[in-house]
């Protein structure tokens, strides 16, 4: 398999490095302050301008048209910078994308180009409910048709740019509970709903431990009405919707994961060449070298993975177990990059003056949200029987 990239790829992934590096690298840390949000906004803006909003959609909506490769390739070069900006964006395609696959031509030409010209600082994907998580189909959100108008009821958590977003995809039970046909996840719907709309209301931003530039609200509905062709694709098929743009997602966060980790031990590499102990930098000491060796050979195992499922994805294959390998190794290995590399910097790795305190921080939740690295197991197993049985 050749994975060597084309021009159009390599053209994305410089644009993407170099907007990481001169944009986002030196507002960081400040963007996670009270004062920063009108810096994080502008900044989503400009990525919107440089087209990093709608990578894989098509044009005539305003899209980049790079593909899932291209996608992939740009949301590590921003992680590398900021995780905060990265999950945005990469939930912003995830949005575009979900609507580009599944809207009326109506709900494309209205809503796609406010996503990827930045009209729309941001979408959201309402999905995740307080007793529906790693089991969506369990969720309590309703949505009963009243004459023209749906009305939409219950509450979303952990929801990724909702303080700021234009536009919310929104799950909702449409099926009836005592129909046994619709039951689980047949009877669910995905909906359209605009920011501002009468009954919707979005928390105050919960307080994270990281990605904390990146707000993450609870989404109330309250009698919420929207118009009856807010409905988005088949009623009562939306589950299958949701199941296959979760797929989709992990190679984004398989992707900002990757792009964390390397930053980490990117510094981490530069430091061990300048720190001296014993009259010697430390990078000297075979154990100091078999540590980054071992973090660096996972990190590129971890890019090799998502690309496999980023090349399956792009050629319209099922690419769900490849998507969940690269997202539960990724996020994994990720994730003891960062301690690696924090340990490389021994106490400078857990003063704030560094960045590796900010890395770790972001990287946790990585193996949590866009399905937990245990759901990634469940997925895989599942998918590698399906093989035999």
């Amino acid at each position: 398999m050749d994975m060597t990239l084309n021009n159009d790829q390599l053209m994305i992934q410089q644009l993407a490095q170099k907007f990481a590096q001169t944009e986002l690298q030196a507002v960081a840390d400040k963007i996670e302050q009270e004062d920063g949000r009108e810096i994080y906004l502008a900044n989503l803006k400009k990525l919107a301008e440089l087209g990093f909003m709608g990578l894989n959609i098509h044009s005539q909506y305003g899209g980049t048209e790079a593909g899932t490769v291209g996608f992939s390739l740009a949301i590590t070069e921003i992680a590398k910078a900021c995780a905060s900006t990265a999950v945005t964006m990469s939930v912003n395609n995830m949005v575009a994308e979900v609507i580009q696959t599944v809207a009326s031509e109506e709900q494309k030409e209205k809503y796609l180009p406010k996503l990827c010209n930045g009209e729309y600082a941001a979408g959201c994907f309402c999905l995740t409910e307080t007793e529906a998580g790693s089991d969506p189909s369990n969720m309590k959100t309703t949505a009963t048709l009243d004459g023209d108008e749906w009305v939409l009821n219950g509450s979303k958590h952990y929801i990724t740019s909702a303080e700021y977003a234009g536009v919310f995809i929104v799950w909702a039970r449409t099926g009836s509970k005592d129909d046994e046909s619709l039951a689980g996840g047949k009877g669910i719907s995905c909906f359209l709903v605009e920011q501002g709309t009468a009954g919707l209301s979005v928390s105050t931003a919960e307080s994270k431990m990281g990605q904390i530039a990146s707000a993450t609200n609870e989404v109330v509905f309250n009698n919420c009405r929207i118009p009856k062709n807010a409905l988005m694709g088949k009623l009562n098929q939306g589950f299958k919707v949701a199941v296959s743009e979760l797929a989709g997602g992990r190679i984004g966060i398989g992707s900002l994961a990757l792009g964390v980790g390397l930053a980490a031990m990117d510094f981490a590499r530069s430091y061990i060449t300048e720190r001296k102990q014993f009259g010697q930098p430390i990078a000297n000491f075979q154990g100091i070298q078999w540590m980054m060796a071992d973090a660096y050979t996972d990190l590129e195992a971890a890019r090799l993975l998502i690309m496999n499922a980023a090349c399956i994805k792009e050629k319209g294959q099922p690419f769900s177990k490849q998507a969940s390998m690269a997202k539960l190794f990724a996020t994994e290995k990720a994730n003891s990059a960062c301690y690696t590399a924090l340990q490389l910097m021994g106490g400078n790795g857990y003063i704030k003056d560094y960045p590796l305190e900010r890395y770790s921080r972001d990287v946790r939740i990585t193996t949590i949200y866009e399905g937990t690295s245990e759901i990634q197991r469940v997925i895989i197993a599942r998918e590698i029987l399906k093989e035999v049985c």
